[in-house]
């Protein structure tokens, strides 16, 4: 089936944004799933913190993160799979009972001073039961909406508003270590992330929501799409840029003796992110998704590159906003590309498939940028990840034939009463 222009191109106005959340069946999911989806950056940043001031030690903390990463990254393509095959209501709400029961256990284990392998268990278990509600959100509003410019604005309000959990969730935590229980940070997020996740579960539209006819179920599932797996490709690039700067903008900080300034700075460019993203939505660039996804890669990492130069933490602070316009663009277009190249009813785990390539470089790139940063100074990991990102941007260059659209029709839209 071939998509209007609009919706190969990705474009969106402000008065789809309006249409697409105000559509019948809509605004309960989007609620629940904004709930459920806040706390995304927060018990991470919670959990390595509420670990590191129990027992004393950033290895043991940084070991427990990275544990739970490598969880949340084999997770959401189990979770997306199950929901294709099985709709997200019975999955989501048996993931949440597992996720209660690992999260106790973790809580109980950190207050025990429990040995360190149990905790890299428990969090690795927390990940891998993490509700994989923005997965489900996502794949819900190719139910609800046909494809077009509204669709495309339903995808683009998925990016962004992840964009402002990432800038609210550590802030959150930040203050919430500040309380009398440490763990309080890690209780409060993974509460919200349960109720969330259950309200979003048991909405009309997601009870509506019933197995997914496939095409050709194959092992790979979702990769078996040669344009799915340049699309990973594309993601895993994204991350590892990602990874790379979370890593060396705090160092700078801390060697310009204002280690504080750091999550600052990291803040200032979801900021920007988030003012360019709608912009961009609007009127994306390059017009065709083939050519979008290694031109916008490149270009972040041409950006990045820049990040290298200043000498000052101000000049950081404004490479950091030229940087940050290009990370919800791409965001939303990874989004979009899955519409193209995912086999029919593999929405869930596609999108599964692109969280876990983002984790995958996010944590690639944090571990190399720490040598980096220690051997070569922050600017020597900087011009490293743009490095990479062109790289990257090359092969998916070269690929950019796998992403064809017409390769999957729409799956029919969800019949439920307007709420």
């Amino acid at each position: 089936m071939s998509q209007p222009a609009d919706s190969a191109e990705g474009r969106a106005s402000l008065a789809d944004y309006r249409a697409a959340l105000t559509t019948p069946g809509a605004r309960g999911p989007a609620a629940a799933s904004v709930l459920a989806r806040l706390p995304i950056a927060m018990i991470g940043i919670s959990a390595l913190l509420y670990v590191q001031r129990t027992t004393g030690s950033f290895a043991i903390a940084g070991l427990v993160s990275a544990s739970a990463l490598i969880g949340v990254a084999v997770g959401a393509v189990i979770q997306g799979r199950l929901m294709d095959r099985f709709g997200p209501t019975r999955p989501l709400l048996i993931v949440i009972g597992l996720f209660l029961t690992a999260m106790t256990a973790l809580i109980v284990a950190i207050e025990a001073r429990a040995p360190t392998p149990m905790l890299i268990t428990l969090a690795a278990c927390i990940g891998l039961t993490e509700p994989m509600t923005g997965s489900a959100s996502r794949a819900l509003w190719s139910r609800l909406l046909p494809p077009g410019p509204t669709r495309n604005a339903a995808f683009s309000y998925e990016a962004i508003s992840m964009e402002m959990f990432f800038i609210l969730g550590p802030g959150i935590a930040g203050l919430l270590i500040a309380a009398p229980w440490p763990g309080t940070g890690m209780a409060l997020g993974a509460a919200c992330m349960v109720a969330g996740a259950t309200c979003f579960a048991f909405s009309p539209a997601v009870r509506a929501w019933g197995p997914a006819e496939r095409a050709g179920g194959t092992l790979l599932g979702a990769l078996a799409s040669p344009g799915m797996r340049t699309l990973a490709i594309a993601v895993f690039g994204f991350g590892v840029v990602l990874g790379f700067v979370e890593v060396a903008v705090p160092a700078a900080a801390t060697q310009a003796g204002h280690a504080a300034v750091g999550g600052l700075l990291l803040s200032a460019w979801s900021i920007s992110s988030v003012g360019f993203g709608v912009a961009y939505s609007l009127r994306p660039w390059p017009r065709t998704m083939p050519v979008r996804l290694p031109v916008l890669l490149g270009g972040f990492g041409a950006l990045v590159a820049l990040l290298a130069l200043p000498g000052t933490l101000w000049g950081l602070a404004l490479a950091m906003l030229a940087a940050g316009a290009l990370i919800t663009p791409q965001s939303t277009t990874h989004s979009a590309v899955i519409e193209v190249v995912a086999p029919r009813g593999t929405a869930a785990e596609a999108f599964g498939w692109v969280l876990t390539a983002a984790t995958l470089g996010l944590a690639a790139g944090q571990s190399v940028s720490g040598y980096l940063v220690e051997h070569g100074g922050p600017p020597t990991a900087f011009l490293t990840a743009a490095a990479a990102a062109v790289l990257l941007a090359g092969v998916v260059w070269l690929l950019r034939g796998t992403v064809r659209s017409g390769t999957r029709d729409a799956p029919e839209p969800v019949r439920v009463a307007a709420t």
